[in-house]
Protein backbone atom coordinates (compact mmCIF):
# COMPACT_ATOMS: atom_id res chain seq x y z
CA UNK A 1 0.00 0.00 0.00
CA UNK A 2 1.25 3.63 -0.71
CA UNK A 3 2.29 5.51 2.27
CA UNK A 4 1.72 9.53 2.64
CA UNK A 5 3.13 11.40 4.95
CA UNK A 6 2.04 14.40 5.96
CA UNK A 7 3.45 17.93 6.94
CA UNK A 8 2.26 20.10 9.66
CA UNK A 9 0.70 22.59 7.97
CA UNK A 10 -2.21 20.10 6.93
CA UNK A 11 -2.08 18.34 9.90
CA UNK A 12 -2.95 21.55 11.38
CA UNK A 13 -5.87 21.87 8.94
CA UNK A 14 -7.32 18.18 9.53
CA UNK A 15 -7.19 19.71 13.65
CA UNK A 16 -9.31 22.78 12.03
CA UNK A 17 -7.13 25.16 12.74
CA UNK A 18 -8.88 28.16 11.40
CA UNK A 19 -6.93 31.53 11.51
CA UNK A 20 -7.33 33.40 8.17
CA UNK A 21 -9.58 33.82 5.78
CA UNK A 22 -8.74 31.31 3.12
CA UNK A 23 -8.36 28.43 6.26
CA UNK A 24 -11.95 27.31 6.45
CA UNK A 25 -11.83 25.98 2.57
CA UNK A 26 -8.97 24.52 3.83
CA UNK A 27 -10.02 22.90 6.19
CA UNK A 28 -12.57 21.01 4.41
CA UNK A 29 -10.53 19.91 1.64
CA UNK A 30 -7.66 18.54 3.86
CA UNK A 31 -10.43 16.36 5.70
CA UNK A 32 -11.82 15.38 2.79
CA UNK A 33 -8.90 14.34 1.53
CA UNK A 34 -7.70 12.62 4.50
CA UNK A 35 -11.48 10.73 4.18
CA UNK A 36 -10.18 9.64 0.72
CA UNK A 37 -6.91 8.63 1.44
CA UNK A 38 -8.05 6.53 4.36
CA UNK A 39 -7.97 2.84 3.56
CA UNK A 40 -6.15 3.63 0.35
CA UNK A 41 -2.97 4.18 1.78
CA UNK A 42 -0.87 4.23 4.95
CA UNK A 43 -0.98 7.36 6.27
CA UNK A 44 2.49 8.50 7.93
CA UNK A 45 2.48 11.43 10.37
CA UNK A 46 6.39 12.69 11.22
CA UNK A 47 7.09 13.53 14.65
CA UNK A 48 8.77 16.65 14.07
CA UNK A 49 5.35 17.71 12.14
CA UNK A 50 3.26 16.27 15.65
CA UNK A 51 5.62 18.55 17.42
CA UNK A 52 5.61 21.44 15.52
CA UNK A 53 1.24 21.00 15.46
CA UNK A 54 1.55 21.53 18.96
CA UNK A 55 2.78 25.40 18.93
CA UNK A 56 0.49 25.83 15.77
CA UNK A 57 -2.16 24.59 17.89
CA UNK A 58 -1.60 26.72 21.42
CA UNK A 59 -0.64 29.69 18.76
CA UNK A 60 -4.55 29.01 17.49
CA UNK A 61 -5.84 29.12 21.08
CA UNK A 62 -5.90 26.10 22.53
CA UNK A 63 -4.95 25.08 25.50
CA UNK A 64 -2.17 22.59 26.17
CA UNK A 65 -4.45 20.32 27.06
CA UNK A 66 -6.39 20.19 24.19
CA UNK A 67 -3.15 20.39 22.01
CA UNK A 68 -1.90 17.05 23.47
CA UNK A 69 -5.42 15.54 23.15
CA UNK A 70 -5.28 16.53 19.22
CA UNK A 71 -1.67 15.21 18.22
CA UNK A 72 -2.03 12.30 20.21
CA UNK A 73 -5.16 11.19 18.71
CA UNK A 74 -3.29 11.60 15.67
CA UNK A 75 -0.48 9.86 16.65
CA UNK A 76 -3.10 6.84 17.01
CA UNK A 77 -4.72 7.27 13.71
CA UNK A 78 -1.25 7.77 11.52
CA UNK A 79 1.91 5.57 11.58
CA UNK A 80 4.31 8.00 12.92
CA UNK A 81 7.97 8.35 11.34
CA UNK A 82 10.25 9.06 13.83
CA UNK A 83 13.35 11.65 13.58
CA UNK A 84 16.18 9.46 14.56
CA UNK A 85 19.77 10.03 14.05
CA UNK A 86 19.69 9.01 10.39
CA UNK A 87 17.14 11.11 9.71
CA UNK A 88 19.20 14.23 11.18
CA UNK A 89 22.30 13.26 9.43
CA UNK A 90 20.72 13.20 6.19
CA UNK A 91 18.60 15.99 6.82
CA UNK A 92 21.91 17.88 7.60
CA UNK A 93 23.19 17.00 4.14
CA UNK A 94 19.37 18.27 2.41
CA UNK A 95 19.10 21.30 3.86
CA UNK A 96 22.91 22.54 2.96
CA UNK A 97 22.57 21.22 -0.51
CA UNK A 98 19.51 22.22 -1.35
CA UNK A 99 19.05 25.37 0.84
CA UNK A 100 16.01 24.21 2.88
CA UNK A 101 14.84 25.05 6.17
CA UNK A 102 16.85 21.95 8.53
CA UNK A 103 13.25 21.48 10.27
CA UNK A 104 11.92 20.86 6.92
CA UNK A 105 14.34 19.05 5.98
CA UNK A 106 14.40 16.65 8.83
CA UNK A 107 10.29 15.96 8.19
CA UNK A 108 11.08 15.18 4.48
CA UNK A 109 13.77 12.52 5.58
CA UNK A 110 11.46 11.20 8.08
CA UNK A 111 9.28 10.58 5.81
CA UNK A 112 11.73 9.19 2.95
CA UNK A 113 12.83 6.45 5.71
CA UNK A 114 9.74 5.94 6.33
CA UNK A 115 8.78 4.81 2.97
CA UNK A 116 6.45 7.68 1.99
CA UNK A 117 5.80 8.16 -1.87
CA UNK A 118 4.11 11.65 -1.20
CA UNK A 119 4.47 13.84 1.58
CA UNK A 120 1.86 16.17 1.58
CA UNK A 121 2.76 19.86 2.10
CA UNK A 122 1.44 23.39 1.67
CA UNK A 123 4.49 25.72 2.02
CA UNK A 124 7.30 23.47 0.46
CA UNK A 125 8.12 23.46 -3.19
CA UNK A 126 5.88 21.13 -4.67
CA UNK A 127 7.74 19.05 -7.18
CA UNK A 128 10.86 18.40 -4.77
CA UNK A 129 11.96 14.95 -4.47
CA UNK A 130 14.71 13.45 -2.26
CA UNK A 131 15.07 9.76 -1.58
CA UNK A 132 11.47 8.24 -3.50
CA UNK A 133 9.75 10.89 -1.76
CA UNK A 134 8.28 13.55 -3.62
CA UNK A 135 6.44 16.71 -1.66
CA UNK A 136 3.34 17.41 -3.32
CA UNK A 137 0.66 20.34 -2.55
CA UNK A 138 -2.78 18.88 -2.10
CA UNK A 139 -4.27 22.83 -2.22
CA UNK A 140 -2.93 23.32 -5.82
CA UNK A 141 -5.00 24.49 -8.58
CA UNK A 142 -4.63 21.34 -10.20
CA UNK A 143 -4.04 18.36 -8.28
CA UNK A 144 -0.76 16.10 -8.75
CA UNK A 145 -1.00 13.42 -11.07
CA UNK A 146 0.43 11.09 -8.26
CA UNK A 147 -2.32 12.40 -5.52
CA UNK A 148 -4.89 11.79 -8.32
CA UNK A 149 -4.70 8.61 -9.16
CA UNK A 150 -4.49 7.51 -5.53
CA UNK A 151 -7.94 9.29 -5.06
CA UNK A 152 -9.78 7.32 -8.27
Amino acid sequence: MTRIAFDTNVLAYIAGVDRHADDGPKVEAARTLLKQLSGRATLIAPVQALGELVVVLTRAGASRDEARETVLRMAQSFAMADSNRSALLSALDLAAAHKLQFWDALIINAAAEAGSALLLSEDMSSGFAWRGTVVVNPFALSLDERLARLLN
